[in-house]
C-alpha cells in the first residue's frame, strides 16, 4: 500500500507541475512519518522516498538511531528550545524556527557538533491564534537580519501551514503571502530558496503558488492511529 500511495502521490505532483508550467524536480517530498513504526518508514524508503519529516524531537532522536539509508530527516514540528539537543544531529532541516531564543539554541547546539544547521522561519500567514510562527514581515525580516549574526545556522526558507478548511481562497491566499515573503526578502537583501508549504489536504494549491517543499502524511501512510504509540506498532 505505501509503494502504490507514494506512486500515486508522485503522479499528481508531477500532473500538477504540469498543468502549472513547474517541474517535478523543484519540489521535495517530505514523507511525514510521524507515528508509524520503523518498518512502514523502511518500506516508504525502500519505495523511493528520500526525505522524512517528524514533529516530535524524541520521536526523530530515537527513529534516527534506527534507521539507516540516504535520506533526510526534517524536524517539521514546533521545537522548545529544551529539545534542540534531539533534533539537531539527524535533522537535515529544522522547519519550524520562530524566534530569537531558538535560533540561539540552535546555534550554540550545532556549534558543538560542528555543524551548519539548515533551518526554516515558520510564519503564522493565517493569522490563527493556535498556530505558531512569526506574525508580519517586518519581524520576519527581523529574526532573519539576526540569524546571520551566528556562524552555525543558515536560514534556506520559510514554511507556513494554512487552515484546515474547504475554502480555497483561504488557503491559496495563506499560500501566496508566503511567497510574496520570499520575493520581497530576496528582491531586496536574502537568498531564500525554499517554500514548505502542502500538506495532503491542500497540496495542489501549494505546488501553484510556488511550494518547494511538501509535507505530505496522510496521502502516503493513511489515517493515523493516535492511540497507539509508534513503538507498540
Amino acid at each position: 500500500m505505501i509503494t502504490e500511495n507514494i506512486h500515486i502521490v508522485k503522479e499528481k505532483i508531477a500532473e500538477i507541475c504540469d498543468i502549472s508550467g513547474r517541474k517535478p524536480e523543484e519540489i521535495t517530498l517530505i514523507a511525514v512519518s510521524k507515528t508509524n513504526p520503523v518498518s512502514v518508514i523502511e518500506e516508504a524508503i525502500s519505495a523511493g522516498i528520500t526525505d522524512l519529516g517528524e514533529n516530535k524531537a524524541q520521536e526523530l532522536r530515537d527513529k534516527s538511531k534506527l534507521i539507516d539509508g540516504d535520506f533526510n530527516w526534517h524536524f517539521i514540528g514546533h521545537l522548545q528550545t529544551n529539545k534542540v539537543k534531539y533534533v539537531i544531529k539527524p535533522a537535515e532541516y529544522i522547519h519550524s524556527v520562530d524566534s530569537v531564543k531558538l535560533v540561539e539554541e540552535i546555534n550554540r547546539k550545532a556549534g558543538l557538533i560542528d555543524k551548519v544547521q539548515k533551518i526554516l522561519i515558520e510564519v503564522n500567514t493565517s493569522g490563527e491564534v493556535s498556530k505558531y510562527g512569526i506574525q508580519d514581515f517586518e519581524s520576519l525580516k527581523n529574526l532573519i537580519e539576526e540569524c546571520k549574526l551566528y556562524s552555525n545556522i543558515e536560514v534556506k526558507g520559510l514554511m507556513t501551514m494554512a487552515p484546515f478548511t474547504s475554502d480555497e481562497n483561504v488557503i491559496r491566499k495563506c499560500f501566496s503571502d508566503l511567497r510574496e515573503m520570499k520575493e520581497k526578502l530576496n528582491n531586496h537583501w536574502q537568498n531564500i530558496t525554499e517554500l514548505s508549504m502542502g500538506m495532503t489536504n491542500d497540496f495542489k494549491i501549494a505546488i501553484e503558488e510556488g511550494s518547494t517543499m511538501l509535507r505530505i502524511g496522510t496521502a502516503i501512510f493513511g489515517q493515523r492511529d493516535i492511540s497507539k504509540n509508534w513503538r507498540e506498532k
